[in-house]
């Protein structure tokens, strides 16, 4: 199992030991590897239902993977999640991105990354994008791209959501390698 399990959350992640049969065959998978998602085993019909979208989001999504750390890192600043924020403070690194432009996302970037940034507050200030800003972005990155960037926000909303009600630590991996390069 990876991260340390010492909180007092009353669904911490859960350990190899614990693991749902109805989800065994996850375990070897995304699911087992991270601490997110050992806290969502304790509702494995979710779990397994999440699977799919995940899979798109994370995977397949129109955005490709260096916009996508773009929309989470700047959901995740906004929600406050520390876990988000660290993991994909992680795998920007692994993508290329240098620590400036991640540490931009907390403010108001230039060009492509500032309109990302853009389109995400408005997704969380009014739970929309405004036309202006739909036209602008879909001119940028397509419709299909639009489409899953909403995606994103809220795919990522909701784990931020469960992250924080349930206090998920940052998986250890992540956590030293936070703790040898801070940002």
């Amino acid at each position: 199992m990876t991260g340390k399990t010492s909180t007092t959350s009353p669904c911490p992640p859960l350990s190899d030991a614990a693991w749902p049969e109805a989800i065994a065959e996850m375990k070897a998978g995304f699911a087992g590897a991270l601490n997110v998602y050992r806290t969502m085993a304790h509702h494995p019909a979710l779990l397994k239902a999440w699977a799919p979208l995940r899979q798109h989001v994370v995977k397949d999504s129109a955005l490709g993977p260096e916009r996508s750390e773009v929309v989470i890192l700047r959901a995740a600043h906004r929600m406050g999640s520390a876990y988000e924020w660290a993991h994909h403070v992680s795998r920007a690194r692994a993508l290329g991105f240098a620590d400036s432009r991640i540490a931009a996302l907390r403010g108001q970037p230039e060009g492509e990354d500032g309109l990302i940034v853009r389109a995400v507050d408005a997704l969380f200030d009014q739970r929309r994008l405004p036309p202006d800003l739909e036209a602008a972005l879909a001119a940028a990155i397509g419709r299909q791209g639009v489409f899953d960037l909403i995606a994103t926000v809220g795919f990522y909303s909701v784990l931020g959501n469960i992250l924080m009600t349930y206090d998920t630590p940052i998986d250890d991996g992540v956590a030293a390698e936070m703790a040898a390069r801070p940002l």
